[in-house]
């Protein structure tokens, strides 16, 4: 699977409560678990140790997780859930009835609080395919270059930035692009329904400003 090495398997099925049994969640969180979800198997973790190569500064462990679904979908609210509740970064391999699958992997950076706590910053997720058709660069010569990999296979054409820039940088100038993006989109739409021709010059103005803006980001791509 995903042609990870032999010495990364773990191959630990996970109770889908365990996820949620000690936690302040909605039922309906809770339904989407036993309705969606058909098993969880812890199926391997990338460290140092198993995938010889240097530890990173900010990354120790990839755990791979495989979920089975019930159906074609996943409320995306059970990965958030589960992906806060490990103090590790995680790659998520979702797997349909009809062997489709897909991974799904969320940018995350240590939270200032402490006791092992995550962020996440931004989620990607590649299309649905063949199994036999997803593939990681595994070649990395550290932890953290490793996971900076798998990101940016995952993300795709959704990561904007170049390869040269940091993740961390890359992520945030992608965000902010999309922001300017939303921005410009409500704006549009307020000129369109405005009647007076002052408020429609003043929104033409601001949405000027936002698409110079925007256009500088994606220079600096």
């Amino acid at each position: 699977m995903l042609e990870l090495p032999k010495t990364t398997e773990f191959g630990r099925r996970v109770p889908k409560q365990k996820f949620y049994e000690h936690l302040d969640v909605s039922s309906e969180v809770k339904r989407l678990f036993v309705e969606q979800i058909r098993l969880i198997t812890w199926s391997n973790k990338l460290s140092s140790q198993t995938m010889n190569i240097a530890e990173g500064q900010t990354v120790s462990e990839i755990e791979v997780f495989h979920i089975k679904l019930t159906g074609q979908e996943l409320d995306k609210r059970t990965l958030e859930l589960m992906d806060k509740q490990i103090p590790y970064h995680i790659l998520f391999l979702l797997e349909r009835p009809d062997g489709t699958a897909r991974l799904s992997v969320s940018y995350k950076e240590a939270a200032q609080t402490g006791d092992n706590a995550f962020r996440l910053r931004q989620s990607y997720a590649t299309p649905w395919q063949r199994m036999d058709e997803l593939h990681l660069p595994l070649q990395a010569l550290d932890m953290d270059g490793l996971y900076e990999g798998i990101v940016r296979a995952v993300a795709g054409d959704a990561l904007h930035a170049p390869a040269a820039e940091s993740l961390k940088d890359a992520v945030e100038q992608t965000q902010e692009q999309e922001k300017l993006q939303r921005q410009l989109q409500q704006l549009r739409a307020r000129m369109k329904k405005a009647k007076n021709l002052a408020k429609q010059m003043e929104l033409r103005r601001e949405i000027k400003r936002l698409e110079a803006q925007l256009s500088t980001t994606k220079k600096e791509d």
